[in-house]
């Protein structure tokens, strides 16, 4: 019997059902043991395997799985709140979960024995990055696959990957679609298949292992392939389905940037207490510029994701419906999503200044936390221009440029 038919009788690696899980209280148990293994995680480029077993154990990697593969089926908004309890522990380790999280979203889309394959190991991630330089011509009964992909957080734990592909009639021939663009679909193939090319030396999120990938002249069956956010080929009904990929992602990443904001300006409450800088007579809790400044900093964190979290909310309940999301919502939604990255980046910034000389060195987590929110705020889910579109919405413009 396989891992998902197991899983079906109703008992995950806890022997709890996957349809009465509080993933909130599951999160913050893990926290301590992932907080405890992040500088080592940093230090391998990966995330370490006793985390990574302990996250199988509580089958946090199939919180979006729909319950008839044995998934949890979790809100959008749990899932956006265990990233910030986890990146409050450790960045890198959340950005992951996350990151597989989304790659799960292709369950939706293909046949359940597919998905069994897939998703069916107690260890089983599927990862993922953007289109690449990628090229997939139709063959008997699948697809050609030559390509290289980039960003595939989480691939060193990995078990599957997936390439979003430009599909071609034949070498040379790019197929069209019905308004004469190219064709984009993801190919899933055993992580075995694949070349692994280690270019992540990067400033934060070390432990992500966001390596490339590539593959050659490889046969990819047409059933592990599908087009996503298409409703043609979506099978699961559910709300997370009818959430477009990287809106999700959206979600995720706020709620990641969140959690290692609320970190640094926790930890500098602490630092607070005894550090005394030069010149001055007492902590810098009774310094009256730092009091002002806190509690700042405390409305930009609590405020933002307040509205994250109402807008995350509001677009569930619309999923529900089967309907789709207004404009306007979106755009509410875009914002709400930007803005808590660009707060949570603004008072990790302001933190990590005043912590002082405190903050330059490795043997705290002002300096690590600090580069992994920039490393965060740096993907495109938190460029400012992403407020323009959403403004124009706002204005009773059609946007431009850039989505919402």
């Amino acid at each position: 019997m396989s891992v998902i038919n197991k899983t079906l009788e109703g008992q995950d690696g806890q022997g709890d059902a996957l349809d009465n899980v509080d993933w909130l209280a599951r999160a913050r148990e893990l926290a301590p043991m992932i907080a405890e293994d992040a500088v080592a995680g940093e230090r391998a480029g990966q995330v370490t395997d006793r985390v990574m077993a302990a996250m199988h154990e509580k089958s946090m990697f199939r919180m979006a799985l729909p319950r008839i593969y044995g998934g949890g089926a979790a809100t959008a908004l749990e899932m956006s709140q265990v990233a910030e309890i986890v990146a409050a522990a450790d960045a890198s380790t959340s950005w992951c979960l996350g990151q597989a999280l989304g790659c799960t979203f292709a369950s939706g889309y293909i046949d359940p024995e597919v998905a069994n394959e897939i998703y069916g190991a107690p260890d089983a991630v599927l990862a993922w990055g953007p289109p690449g330089k990628s090229k997939a011509v139709k063959v008997d009964g699948g697809y050609r696959v030559s390509g290289e992909w980039r960003f595939a957080s989480g691939s060193r734990h990995a078990t599957w990957l997936g390439g979003h592909s430009r599909l071609y009639d034949d070498d040379d021939t790019p197929t069209k679609g019905p308004n004469g663009g190219p064709v984009i679909r993801t190919m899933m193939y055993p992580k075995s298949s694949a070349t692994m090319i280690d270019v992540w030396q990067v400033i934060g999120l070390r432990a992500t292992g966001s390596d490339n990938y590539a593959v050659k002249d490889l046969f990819v069956p047409a059933s592990h392939t599908y087009a996503r956010d298409s409703d043609a080929e979506r099978r699961d009904t559910g709300p997370i389905h009818r959430i477009p990929l990287l809106t999700f992602y959206g979600m995720i990443f706020a709620g990641v940037a969140l959690g290692i904001g609320r970190a640094l300006l926790d930890e500098f409450f602490v630092l607070a207490e005894t550090k005394v800088s030069g010149g001055a007579t007492g902590p810098l809790r009774e310094n009256a510029v730092i009091q002002s400044e806190v509690a700042q900093c405390e409305a930009r964190l609590r405020s933002s994701r307040a509205f994250l979290h109402e807008m995350i909310e509001e677009y569930w309940e619309n999923a529900k419906t089967g309907e789709p999301p207004s404009l306007p919502l979106r755009a509410q939604l875009r914002t709400s999503i930007t803005w808590a990255m660009n707060q949570a980046r603004d008072v990790a910034n302001y933190a990590y200044h005043a912590s002082g000389t405190n903050g330059i060195f490795e043997n705290n987590d002002f300096e690590r936390r600090f580069r992994d929110m920039h490393t965060v705020a740096q993907q495109g889910q938190g460029h400012r221009s992403n407020f323009e579109a959403a403004g124009q919405v706002f204005l009773g413009l059609q946007p431009t440029g850039h989505r919402v």
